[in-house]
């Protein structure tokens, strides 16, 4: 298992892991388009290999903070990388004042969301060309 780390990255160094695991077929630019102003980005670490990232951004009114961008390379999966980023953008988003955390979770990571206290909000349904996703949210009162 490995002794993973997690900080802030700038956005730009997300995208390589993103655009392989989420996204193959978009461009590195094409990814930019849908990092929101005033994200804050974390990456989880292996020694220096870069392992997990993420990232969450004001949106969805107020006090509502949306997590995007959440991949873990396949061979550290299960290593606990994914959760240590996930808990981090929360974190984050609550020490600024969030009261709703949201995301788009594709179908699979539905449990792994779940696990990290967000319940579903909607049926299932189509992203094109990305695939089945719920929305899913934590909501502080």
């Amino acid at each position: 298992m490995p002794s993973v780390v997690v900080r802030e990255v700038p956005i730009a160094q997300t995208r390589p892991l993103r655009q392989g695991v989420l996204r193959p077929n978009d461009t590195l630019e094409e990814l930019a388009g849908h990092e929101t102003a005033g994200s804050f980005a974390v990456g989880a670490f292996d020694g220096d290999e870069l392992i997990a990232v993420g990232f969450v951004a004001p949106e969805g009114g107020p006090g509502a903070w949306r997590i995007r961008g959440m991949a873990t390379a396949p061979e550290a999966r299960g290593s606990g990388a994914g959760t240590a980023v996930l808990e981090a953008l929360t974190a984050h988003a609550i020490e600024q004042g969030a009261s709703r955390i949201w995301c788009n979770a594709r179908t699979p990571a539905r449990g792994f969301y779940e696990r990290g206290g967000f319940q579903v909000a909607s049926d299932e349904f189509e992203l094109p060309e990305i695939g089945p996703h719920y929305l899913m949210e934590l909501v502080r009162r």
